[in-house]
């Protein structure tokens, strides 16, 4: 072979190659924005209202379900809900059917160990509901001593009160739902009934003659889980719910489903600094500032 034709030969391979690699690259690119453009998929519990609960027409609706939309419209992603039962859940999750959950997950050690949890976007406070009437003479938990308490029978605040009711002289009514206990204050067969703050919170907001009272710091946050490998989609949900604290969609959000204005410095409105839920596994400090620029995956 002549040393020109060597040449031209060599000068083809060359473009071939080329040609090649920048067929590879079109076609990953093609494939990533392909992937980017498929809905995230998620799950709630759709029997926990205010934060998620059937619609007449079909589907859910409900504070969780606006919130995970939220983050989708930040993300630059459609979000698929399904609802299921809150047992199936974290199952689901591990097994791959779901990328995150969308409903209220209390973080615990035991939960940080085995998920990846985002940054919380509540705090999972007890409030009491009190006849409207009766509102003014309770100010404090020890306004609360000698009373009867309603409760749903079973729940983590049927076991607060039993824990406390040597100290605090309670006696605790306890009923098969919270309906039934909400009932019961205003049939006045009991002074107070006690459950979390976002559930108390709507049953005033649905029913005239009650109010929200006072309320029990537990320390602990509501966070979106995810599988442990999932970082990358950790880190980004993480600075949209920055995000949606910063710009009002999360004291938008409180106002429409729970009748309730944040306080400023509580976990709704507060961005908390790194990923993840500070002093629970999988966290990781970081400096970044909280902001609603560059998040679309």
């Amino acid at each position: 072979m002549s040393h020109n034709r060597t040449k031209q030969w060599a000068s083809d391979m060359s473009l071939g190659i080329r040609f090649a690699v920048g067929i590879v690259a079109i076609t990953a690119a093609l494939l990533t924005v392909a992937i980017a453009q498929e809905p995230l998929r998620t799950a709630v519990d759709g029997t926990f209202a205010p934060h998620a609960m059937p619609r007449m027409d079909g589907g859910v609706e409900g504070f969780n379900v606006d919130l995970a939309n939220a983050i989708g419209a930040r993300l630059g992603r459609k979000v698929d809900i399904k609802a299921a039962q809150f047992s199936g859940l974290i199952p689901g999750l591990q097994a791959g059917t779901y990328d995150f959950l969308a409903a209220p997950t209390t973080v615990n050690e035991e939960r940080a160990n085995n998920l990846l949890f985002s940054e919380g976007f509540m705090d999972t406070n007890f409030a009491f509901v009190v006849r409207k009437a009766d509102a003014a003479a309770y100010k404090n938990l020890d306004d609360f001593r000698g009373k009867t308490i309603a409760v749903n029978r079973g729940s983590a605040y049927d076991m607060y009160l039993k824990s406390k009711a040597d100290e605090y002289k309670w006696k605790i009514e306890s009923y098969g739902t919270n309906t039934d206990a909400v009932a019961a204050v205003l049939a006045r067969r009991a002074d107070a009934a006690l459950a979390g703050n976002t559930v108390s919170a709507w049953a005033v907001k649905q029913t005239p003659g009650l109010a929200l009272s006072y309320e029990i710091k537990t320390g602990l946050v509501w966070a979106l889980p995810l599988r442990k490998d999932n970082a990358a989609l950790r880190d980004r949900i993480d600075r949209a719910l920055e995000c949606l604290k910063l710009d009002g969609t999360m004291a938008r959000l409180s106002e429409k489903w729970f009748g309730v204005k944040p306080e400023s410095g509580t976990t709704i409105v507060t961005p908390t600094p790194g990923y993840g839920v500070p002093g629970m596994a999988g966290f990781v400090p970081d400096d970044h500032k909280p902001s609603c620029d560059n998040l679309s995956l």
